[in-house]
């Protein structure tokens, strides 16, 4: 027959008269301490912390937009007033920052993008192939103006599809037009010291008669200024360059 058997087992932390008797004997070692889970605390909520600065900091512009309705920020009047003073200065960034590169159009976009520009933006337009040297010259001083001047909007085009035939021996050919107009015309590398051309050269022949370039923050007096010292800065730098080498 089987031996079956049962083994009762009490309570968690239950104990009888008899094993206490013998843990006092020392027969039984200490009775273990119940189990006790530690006390519940809910997860932290991302979405529930104080707003602070920093939080602000990273928000979008859409983000911050969306914070219009958040009670949250209505008991706050400093973060309140921060997050409003955060999404203008996003949005005027965004104002300044609306070119920043050189960019390539066709001549089928040619009315839109440069004879249709706004009237207070200055469009100045390379013409130029790919293959000829000066043309990568002049480019890469047009792409760091570009960077410099982000409210002056920069386009280059291939000089036969802005004008049909246009010979190779004028390129490159920058043309300045604002409202619509031609403002200025620069046929060859000449113009901005041949193959010794800086992006400062460039800047200081463009701003000549008028402030083509604008970086959104300063007064037109205050670009053609500023234009003008960093033509002069170049200068200097370059003859102290040249002076240490001819003392080597």
């Amino acid at each position: 027959m089987a031996d079956y058997h049962f083994v009762y087992k009490d309570v968690e932390g239950a104990s009888t008269q008899w094993d206490d008797i013998q843990r006092r004997l020392g027969n039984l070692p200490p009775k273990p301490e119940p189990f006790k889970p530690p006390p519940f605390a809910p997860a932290d909520d991302p979405d529930l912390a104080p707003k602070s600065k920093a939080w602000l900091d990273e928000r979008t512009p859409a983000e911050l937009e969306d914070l219009e309705d958040d009670p949250d920020l209505d008991d706050d009047r400093f973060l309140e007033e921060y997050r409003k003073r955060r999404l203008a200065e996003m949005r005027e960034a965004a104002k300044v920052a609306r070119f920043g590169s050189v960019m390539p159009i066709s001549g089928s976009d040619f009315v839109r993008e440069v004879s249709q520009a706004p009237a207070d933006v200055w469009v100045v337009v390379l013409l130029y192939k790919e293959g000829i040297q000066d043309c990568g010259l002049l480019l890469q001083c047009l792409e760091e103006l570009a960077t410099k001047y982000p409210e002056t909007k920069f386009v280059k085009i291939i000089s036969t599809d802005c004008i049909p035939n246009y010979p190779d021996r004028n390129l490159p050919t920058i043309l300045v037009y604002n409202n619509g107009a031609v403002k200025g015309t620069y046929v060859g590398l000449h113009h901005f010291g041949s193959r010794r051309c800086t992006p400062e050269a460039v800047a200081l022949t463009l701003c000549q008669s008028d402030p083509v370039l604008n970086d959104g923050h300063g007064s037109k007096e205050g670009i053609i200024n500023g234009v003008q010292k960093r033509f002069i800065e170049k200068l200097v730098a370059d003859h102290e360059d040249k002076d240490d080498d001819d003392s080597d």
